[in-house]
This record gives C-alpha cells, sequence and structure tokens, in this order.
C-alpha cells in the first residue's frame, strides 16, 4: 500500500474526511473502552487488558502497519508496537497513547457505567474515553484521514502502553534495554490535554512522581480501646500524625529538605476557573500558596491515595495494631524523583510519633519533563492548531500529572523533539467518576493531527 504523497492535501477537505470518521471513532472507542484494562490483577483479571492490547494490535494490522508486536514488558503488562512505512528521505514520527485505565473508584457514583461508553449532554461517558483510549483513538484516525488525501507523508511508529497508569515503568525498562525500537525524529504524545475545551495547547512541562508505601506497626495485635485505650499506642493514629506532618497549615506540601518555592511564569490558571473545574466546594479553601499555576506546575504535591483501615461500618472499638497507606509526590522539572523518593522517606522516618515501627517500600517513580518548545516541530504543531481550532493560537501550559516515559525518551533520544497534545481537558474528570471526552476535541485534535504531520513532512524537505 502507498501511505506516501508529496502533495499536500487541502485543509478543508482534511477537515470533511476527519468529521467523516467520527461516528467509526465513537464505534471503536465503546469497543476499547468495554475492557476493563486495568492494569492491577486484584481488582481485574489480566486477560482484559491482553483483551485490549490485542484489540489495538488488530486495529494497527487492519491499517497496514507492519512489525505489529506485542512487547512483554519487564513489570509484566504488554505494550503494543507497530511502523507504518512512508517514503524513504521522509522523517519518522512515534505517536504514543496507553491502553491501561485507572480503577472506577466508586462505581455507584457513575451515572452510568463506567465501561460501556454512553453519550449524555453532548459528551461520551466512559473509563479511559480520555486518558487515553481516546488518544489511540486519534491516532488511528489522523492516519485514516491522510490515507483519503494521497498517504501518510511521513514513516510512522505507533506504541501504546499497557501499564502507563500504575507508575510501573516497564514501557520504560523495555525502551532502555531494546533503544533502535522508537528512535524517530519527532515523538507526539497523545496522553496530555487542551487547558480547557476550544483552548488549543501543548503541555510543556510535567511532574515527575514517586509512590511509596508505609505501614505503621505499634502491637503484636489488636487490643480492646477499653481496656488499654489511652496509653496503648495506636498504629493508625501514628500513621495519620506522620501523614499530617506532611503539609503546612495552609495545606502546602511539606518535605524537609524538599524545595517547595518556585514559581510558573507561562500561561495562568485563575482561581474561579479552577474552582469551577475541580468541583470544590462553596466555602472550601483552595490548599497551598502562590499562584494556582506555581501550585499545580511548578512545585511538588503530596497526596494521600488510600489508607488500608477498617471501614466504619462493622468498626470494632479496637487499638489498631497496624496501619498501611499509599502516597503520592508530585516532583517538578527541575527536581530529581530519585532524590524526593529519599527526602520523603527520611522524613516519615523522622515524623512517626512514639517511637512506633515504621517501613517505607518505593512502589513507582518517574522523573519530570520539560519540552523544548522553540524547536522546530511546535511550528508545525502551532500552524495546524491554528487551522483546526480558526481564530485561536496554540498555547502552552505546564501539567502536573505524570508520564515517567517522557523523560526516558528524551534521555534515551536527546535530539528527538517531543510534543505532548491529547483529550485530557478539565472537563473530562480523568481519574475520576464520570470520564468523559468531548467529541468535538476528538474530532479538532485528530485534525491537528494530520494537519501536523503533513506540515512536519514539508519542513523537512
Amino acid at each position: 500500500m502507498d501511505t506516501s504523497s508529496s502533495r499536500l492535501p487541502d485543509p478543508a477537505a482534511l477537515a470533511t474526511t476527519v468529521a467523516s470518521l467520527q461516528s467509526r471513532a465513537r464505534t471503536e472507542l465503546a469497543e476499547l473502552v468495554a475492557f476493563k484494562s486495568v492494569a492491577d490483577e486484584a481488582q481485574f483479571p489480566k486477560s482484559e487488558c491482553e483483551g485490549a492490547a490485542k484489540w489495538v494490535a488488530d486495529a494497527l494490522r487492519a491499517e497496514g502497519f507492519e512489525d505489529v508486536a506485542l512487547l512483554d514488558t519487564p513489570d509484566g503488562t504488554q505494550s503494543v508496537y507497530g511502523c507504518l512505512p512512508g517514503p524513504a528521505d521522509a522523517p519518522t514520527v512515534l505517536l504514543y497513547a496507553h491502553y491501561d485505565v485507572q480503577p472506577t473508584l466508586d462505581e455507584a457514583a457513575w451515572i452510568s457505567p463506567p465501561f460501556e461508553l454512553t453519550e449524555r449532554d453532548g459528551r461520551w461517558y466512559g473509563r479511559g474515553a480520555a486518558d487515553c483510549k481516546g488518544g489511540v483513538i486519534m491516532h488511528l484516525n489522523a492516519l485514516r484521514a491522510l490515507k483519503a488525501h494521497g498517504g501518510v507523508p511521513v514513516n510512522v511508529k505507533v506504541i501504546v502502553e499497557g501499564s502507563e497508569e500504575q507508575g510501573t515503568g516497564g514501557l520504560e525498562r523495555y525502551a532502555e534495554a531494546h533503544p533502535e525500537l522508537l528512535t524517530a525524529d519527532a515523538i507526539v504524545i497523545g496522553d496530555a490535554g487542551n487547558f480547557r475545551v476550544g483552548l488549543p495547547t501543548v503541555t510543556a512541562t510535567l511532574r515527575g512522581m514517586t509512590l511509596v508505601r508505609v505501614q505503621v506497626d505499634t502491637l503484636e495485635g489488636n487490643l480492646h480501646s477499653g481496656q488499654f485505650g489511652g496509653a496503648a499506642p495506636d498504629a493508625l493514629a501514628a500513621l495519620i500524625r506522620a501523614l499530617d506532618s506532611l503539609r503546612a497549615e495552609d495545606g502546602s506540601t511539606t518535605v524537609d529538605g524538599l524545595a517547595a518555592d518556585e514559581s510558573w511564569s507561562g500561561l495562568q490558571y485563575p482561581e474561579e476557573h479552577f474552582r469551577e473545574d475541580a468541583k470544590v466546594l462553596d466555602g472550601v479553601e483552595l490548599i497551598g500558596s502562590g499562584t494556582v499555576a506555581d501550585r499545580l506546575w511548578a512545585r511538588p504535591a503530596v497526596t494521600v491515595l488510600g489508607i488500608d483501615c477498617p471501614p466504619v461500618v462493622g468498626a470494632t472499638p479496637s487499638v489498631h495494631a497496624s496501619a498501611r497507606a499509599l502516597i503520592s509526590l508530585r516532583v517538578p522539572p527541575g527536581q530529581d524523583a530519585a532524590q524526593a523518593t529519599r527526602l520523603l522517606v527520611a522524613h516519615l522516618e523522622k515524623h512517626v510519633p512514639w517511637g512506633a515501627r515504621i517501613a517505607l517500600e518505593q512502589v513507582g517513580q518517574g522523573q519530570a519533563f520539560q519540552a523544548d518548545t522553540a524547536s522546530p516541530a511546535y511550528a508545525s504543531m502551532a500552524e495546524a492548531m491554528r487551522v483546526a481550532y480558526p481564530g485561536e493560537e496554540m498555547q502552552t501550559a505546564g501539567m502536573g500529572g505524570s508520564i515517567p516515559l517522557c523523560n526516558t525518551l528524551s534521555t534515551l533520544y536527546p535530539d528527538t523533539e517531543i510534543l505532548l497534545i491529547g483529550l485530557s481537558e478539565p472537563e473530562a474528570q480523568i481519574h475520576a467518576v464520570n470520564e468523559s471526552v468531548s467529541p468535538q476535541e476528538l474530532e479538532r485534535l485528530t485534525l491537528t493531527e494530520a494537519l501536523f504531520l503533513t506540515n512536519y513532512a514539508a519542513s523537512k524537505r
């Protein structure tokens, strides 16, 4: 199949083709969302992730991709790879997304079933619809649109990760062991999002992250709270004390030795918009100091992701012997995630009270990332966004989340241009209940990617 062309497609005709693919996009996204592809066998069987990986691999083969493979990564998951040859002298672009998703949290709080794509109020709801199964569909339809107008003008590699949400580093380790596999002139990471719906945005920075599991032990076993409470050291209370030490009075993150006073100089995030996007309850204050952008994109942020303790229903009057928690620490560019992990561990060991025994285990880590937005590929992306979003100019923002693979790729391929776009704008509510994707954003970003590939190919001639 000839997938190349030296003639630039007409943007209006390309836009019409992308629009015609929206029905197919909805059908395929529904199929992909139906897989309960949480990369944690304690919550869903591994077959769900395997089914999603096979779906992606089959879709790539159907589009003429070669060397399609399910890569067994060191963390026990599978990533999907394929390549689509273009003109012999054309640049190579790597397109990234991930098919694994976050757990559903409180499934009863979903208005519609989380693994059943449901249209409501002009949006498509379902776990992974925006983060990041929608990104898979965006890549596929951008390539389909280009094929309908003379062919894909670049060599394309696709990698779809299977454990991004778990932060276990499987694909990073695989890439390090096989550095030739993902080499490219430019990489488009389809796992970010516009600052808000309708405002075309590239993400310039990502915070790194570390995940630490902490266990506190104080007794050989639980004790009757009436007989022993008041003198017996409660492990749950000790854990709460230690966790509370990670925040100042205003809610700012305070890890001993970790800088937390950097500022963000780019696009700002008005507090009233953030309150609305985050759905902060009336009368409840935001936490931290500095601008909202400072707090989200330039400073570390600690979050207690979960605590193992008895639920209220069925609780007994006991002093607890053991308690556990999972802690996330987001680390901004300029700070080393490994050093931040060491500081976090040392802080908790210092602040656990009453001589309680504390054991800490790192379960995930990724470095922060900062893109070079002055590189030539960004000019191609800016022009693509200008056409796909009439009347708007490309904006540059940070993102408080982490995509550990970005830093790995920038280290392996220091001359490669890395761009981050995607469908995870604030209304998408990724990682929360009732995640959704805007079909209009999917259409416009699909067109953006198709135009970018065209522009980028032309810039390299």
